[in-house]
This record gives C-alpha cells, structure tokens and sequence, in this order.
C-alpha cells in the first residue's frame, strides 16, 4: 500500500518503520512545514492515511483528507465533539475511516475484558471501581482518549455511576467514577481499574512497554481499511464485536 502520514513526530515515524518493514510505501510525510502538500493526497496517489497529530488539527486533517476520498485511519484523541460530523462527511463521501483512542491489540482487548467485568459488577455495589491512567507529559488531553472509553464502558454498565471525574479536580461523590490521570517522562502508557470491597480487590491493568504496539496497531488497520467502505473501530478490526 501507499501510506500517507499525517503528523512525523514520534508515532509517526514509529508507524513509519513498521510500515516499510510490512513491504508498504510511504507516499507523504506531512507536518506542519509541509501542511498544503495535504491538499493533493488523493486515491491514485495513496491508498490510506494514518493521522497522528493534536487535537486541534485532527478535525481538520480527516476533513481536507476525506473530501478528497482519502481512507483515514485516526489515532489523535481530544476531539470527539467533532467526530459525528468527520463520520457524517465519510459516508456521504463513499470512503472509510476508522477512530481509535487507541491501537495496541492488548488495549482493545482490555475495552472488552472491561466490559464484561463492569457487566459483572453491576449488582455488586460494594465496590468501589477507580480507574488511574499514565502518560508520558507531553500528552495533552486528560484524563487519556483510552481512559474515557473505558469510563464510558464502566458508566453504561453500572447503574450507581452516572459521571466520571477527574480526581484531582474536586471529592468524588458516591455516583461518580474519579480517574486520576498522571503525566511522567517516558511512560507510553498505562491504565489500571480498580474494583475495591472492605474484603478484596480486583484489578484490571494494561502497561504497554514502547510505542511499537500502538505502531503496529495503527498499520493493522490501515491495511484492513484501505478496501472497505463506512465507519469503523478497531473492534472491527479485530472481530471483537460490540
């Protein structure tokens, strides 16, 4: 495939290596030096584009990228108030895109393992579920992309959580889910949940060790999306269902 790469800074170059080392091209590398090149991306010159910028310039990107009926896979968090419109504009455009707050394999599993245990814990009160998150500091949304989809998994499933807050912002009252969200040098990323009784603790953790997961992820679903048509997640991706 041609890749297209919207944003070169860490992830991007790492998205880059895993790339080529799969027998892909790189057909631009676009940052904001280059930012115009964007305008002449189109289907006979790239087969997909794998955003990874801020969230400022995301909603932006998948616009210019999808009216010139670009397939964009989209890994920037932080904007999901304009994410209905870039999906609206996919499917009136007959292209794809794809929006993950995250694209390591074992993140996507934990989304589902949270699921179910937050289905599990429902009728059980007693616990207190907390969540923690850490990123590295340049990361500038809190709490993380990841951390919200986790959240708002835990929130639909238990009936006595109605919001989550961030920890440090107030006191948590009983219907609230506080996310404590931590930003230390070089941690890719970490994120625990937490379910806490007077008599026991349950606890799920995901610690991805380097960028390499969230990479290869990334590039996973670029080739998966590069032929389809539509709106999709990385459960799509990875046949994790619903």
């Amino acid at each position: 495939m041609k890749i297209a790469l919207i944003g070169y800074g860490k992830m991007g170059k790492a998205i880059e290596t895993i790339a080529l080392s799969r027998q892909h091209s790189i057909s631009n590398r676009i940052s904001q030096a280059n930012l115009p090149e964007m305008e002449g991306l189109n289907p006979q010159n790239t087969d997909v584009a794998i955003e990874f910028t801020q969230p400022e310039a995301a909603f932006y990107n998948s616009k210019v990228l999808i009216a010139n009926k670009v397939p964009v896979v989209c890994g920037t968090t932080g904007w999901l108030d304009n994410l209905p419109t870039i999906e609206q504009l996919c499917l009136q455009q007959q292209t794809a895109f794809l929006h993950a707050s995250n694209f390591s394999i074992g993140v996507n599993i934990l989304f589902k393992v949270n699921q179910i245990l937050a289905k599990l814990m429902a009728n059980q009160p007693q616990y207190a579920v907390t969540m923690e998150e850490i990123h590295h500091t340049q990361k500038k949304d809190a709490p993380s992309g990841t951390a919200l989809v986790l959240a708002q998994s835990i929130l639909a499933e238990l009936p006595h959580k109605k919001n989550w807050i961030l920890a440090t912002d107030q006191a948590a009252k009983p219907e609230d889910l506080p996310i404590t969200a931590l930003r230390l040098p070089d941690v890719p990323g970490t994120h625990t949940i937490s379910y806490t009784s007077p008599q026991d603790t349950i606890i799920l953790t995901h610690e991805a060790h380097n960028r390499i997961g969230f990479a290869l992820g990334a590039v996973l679903a670029a080739e998966w999306l590069a032929t389809k048509k539509g709106v999709f997640t990385m459960a799509d991706v990875l046949g994790l269902g619903k």
